[in-house]
């Protein structure tokens, strides 16, 4: 058997239908539109939230306030604490700019080296960058 071979087995493959092609097609006259109406007509079709002209749900229900969906944890690796010396905490990180203004925690991830012994206050740590903290003689606590 070759691939030229190859053919889909009996009605396996439907014809397409041939819509307004007269009578005989079975879809001749109004194409499988029905009668008269909205939708037999071309463009007859309504909108997705169209109520029938009540008044759409969407413009009824006030819109209030915006909500950005910027994150709140961010992680901070073990090589972006050697620019710091003793107590760490959530403002030092702000004013480095190592995390955003809104930011209200932060985690220190095991990555890269840390060369430098810190202190974490109010900053939490993966076990691994525990473990390095704590190597170089650095704390992590409240």
């Amino acid at each position: 058997m070759r691939m030229n071979e190859l053919s889909p087995g009996p009605g396996a493959r439907r014809s397409r239908k041939r819509i307004a092609r007269g009578q005989s097609s079975d879809h001749g006259k109004t194409a499988g539109r029905g009668h008269a109406g909205q939708k037999s007509r071309s463009g007859g079709l309504n909108k997705v939230n169209f109520e029938g002209g009540q008044f759409p749900i969407q413009r009824r229900v006030p819109k209030r306030g915006f909500a950005t969906h910027k994150p709140t944890t961010y992680e901070i690796r073990l090589d972006q604490l050697n620019r710091f010396s003793g107590n760490v905490g959530l403002d030092e990180l702000r004013s480095a700019g190592l995390i955003s203004r809104g930011a209200r925690r932060a985690k220190v991830i095991a990555s890269g080296e840390l060369s430098q012994t810190i202190n974490l206050i109010g900053i939490s740590a993966t076990q691994g960058a525990r473990r390095a903290i704590e190597a170089q003689g650095g704390r992590i606590g409240d």
